[in-house]
């Protein structure tokens, strides 16, 4: 891994997506693996504000997102259809048929994570955006994952559920299931640009990086990946060495 240590989380977004478009001009149908969550917000509004300024073209570009929860309707002010929509999607020139998200409401999931895992695996990602969980998980693959899974249907753990929380108004409509890409799927993309903010990251930062590689933090899974580049801010790099 190549770790960059930056002052804070405006500086991260901004490294990110400097990155994220330097993508872009290498490769105009560039394949890209979004996150979602608080962190990617930063990124996904600074390539938006350098969008607007003039020069870079979404076009050709071809989108596959992590996660989505399950069951929850896109127009579900809570999901992340909604969520990507809202902070980078309805800002840009992408192609909406070339926006693949997990479909929160398909009935038959087996069936429905054999083709995502096929899409991905006829274009594949050029750049996964990677956060992490408190808990070491990546995407919503929660500790005790197989480091070979593939896209599917998955349980949260109690503390994510707790974590995500926040984000419902009715304690009762909170996920409890998510459609996820899986460990094996998300270490098949080209580049990984892994971004961490906060003290509340740290443990998990240290972990990855440092810890063996283990079910027990799924994001040390990324140890096996040739070419991660890893942004932190301060507080999140606070324990590494």
């Amino acid at each position: 891994m190549e770790i960059i240590i930056v002052e804070n989380y405006k500086e991260l977004s901004q490294k990110a997506a400097e990155i994220f478009l330097n993508q872009l001009n290498i490769k105009l149908n560039s394949v890209f693996g979004l996150s979602t969550g608080s962190t990617p917000v930063g990124l996904y509004n600074k390539v938006v504000e350098l969008y607007k300024k003039g020069g870079y073209d979404f076009s050709f570009v071809k989108t596959f997102n992590l996660d989505e929860y399950y069951l929850i309707s896109s127009e579900n002010k809570n999901s992340y259809h909604f969520f990507m929509n809202d902070v980078l999607f309805n800002h840009i020139n992408v192609d909406k048929k070339n926006i693949f998200i997990p479909d929160g409401e398909v009935k038959d999931c087996d069936a429905f994570c054999d083709w995502y895992e096929k899409e991905i695996s006829n274009n594949p990602i050029d750049l996964q955006i990677l956060g992490i969980g408190e808990n070491g998980h990546i995407g919503f693959n929660e500790p005790g994952s197989s480091l070979d899974s593939k896209t599917r249907l998955v349980d949260l753990s109690p503390e994510t559920i707790k974590i995500n929380s926040r984000f419902f108004d009715d304690k009762n409509n909170i996920p409890r299931q998510a459609i996820t890409m899986g460990i094996d799927t998300i270490l098949k993309a080209k580049n990984i640009l892994f971004l961490a903010s906060g003290a509340k990251k740290a443990k998990a930062v240290y972990d990855m990086i440092y810890g063996n590689i283990s079910l027990d933090c799924p994001a040390s899974a990324l140890q096996r990946h040739k070419k991660v580049l890893v942004i932190l801010d301060k507080d999140a790099a606070e324990l590494l060495k």
